[in-house]
């Protein structure tokens, strides 16, 4: 690495890494849009699978479907990242992406509380479970492998392309949702159009598989897999030392909680309001 003019110049991207940094991307792209539907149709979905109380509970019911999603997030990092850890950033790449999107599909697909009772809401917050368990390992996987491919210096800037997906997940699931709806019509999407963005999700998820079948395991990894350094309990190794533990709750607790209540108050709560308090037409 060179200076120029007392700044730090590197090479040019190569061909290998943008490929690495778009599948990565994707990917992560087509997770969130999975995960944010559930939010962005939240009014839809309480009338269908929650409709066997009141609309004020079902509505309550549905947000609480959402937030288990998160709930089971951390879980999903420390499973999906102990299993990257002991057979590689690919093979755990597959098992998010199907878990995702299969369970977004089957979403789609699920009949409403009319049709099999309680059965309906239970399957829904498992589906929504499913997907926490996803994108708590996609999120936090799909950064450590372009970092793992990232040069020296760089590994700020190649992965910070990971920290753009959420939203552009969102900005998807919306298009998709404005699109459905202005196609069939705001009556038949109440009742049945807003399952088609959860029916779509199998055309993301066959996508983002072929996408990366084709990518190569991480090279760090793999050095590390060759001299025999995996590591045998990277749980342990990660948090079983109280240094490392506090700086992992203190960017929980001090930096991303309070970022995430300003993000989904923003993006998705006050869409919320503004539908069931204020009554502003969503059409």
């Amino acid at each position: 690495m060179a200076t120029v003019g007392g700044q730090a110049s590197h090479a040019p991207m190569t061909r290998d890494e943008k490929r690495v940094i778009f599948a990565s991307s994707l990917g992560t792209v087509f997770e969130w849009y999975d995960f944010y539907l559930a939010g962005s149709l939240a009014a839809y979905i309480s009338k269908s699978f929650f409709s066997g109380v009141n609309p004020t509970a079902a509505f309550i019911f549905t947000l609480l479907g959402f937030a288990a999603g998160f709930a089971v997030r951390p879980f999903g990092a420390i499973v999906f990242g102990r299993l990257g850890d002991l057979v590689g950033r690919k093979h755990t790449f597959l098992v998010t992406i199907v878990i995702m999107g299969s369970s977004t599909f089957v979403v789609g697909f699920l009949p409403g509380y009319a049709a099999i009772g309680f059965a309906s809401p239970v399957i829904f917050i498992a589906m929504r479970l499913l997907q926490g368990l996803a994108l708590g390992g996609e999120y936090g996987g799909a950064a450590t492998y372009v970092a793992e491919h990232a040069p020296t210096g760089r590994r700020g800037f190649y992965t910070s392309w990971i920290q753009t997906t959420a939203t552009l997940g969102l900005f998807l699931s919306l298009l998709v949702i404005l699109g459905v709806r202005t196609s069939v019509g705001e009556e038949q999407f109440a009742a049945w159009g807003w399952r088609i963005p959860f029916v779509a999700s199998i055309l993301l998820l066959a996508v983002s598989v072929w996408i990366r079948l084709r990518l190569d395991e991480s090279p760090a990894f793999q050095r590390i897999k060759a001299a025999g350094k995996v590591s045998k309990a990277p749980l342990a190794e990660a948090f079983g030392q109280w240094k490392n533990l506090k700086i992992v709750l203190l960017a929980l607790v001090g930096l991303t909680a309070g970022q995430a209540v300003v993000w989904y108050t923003g993006q998705l709560y006050t869409l919320f309001f503004l539908t069931q308090t204020l009554k502003v037409d969503g059409a």
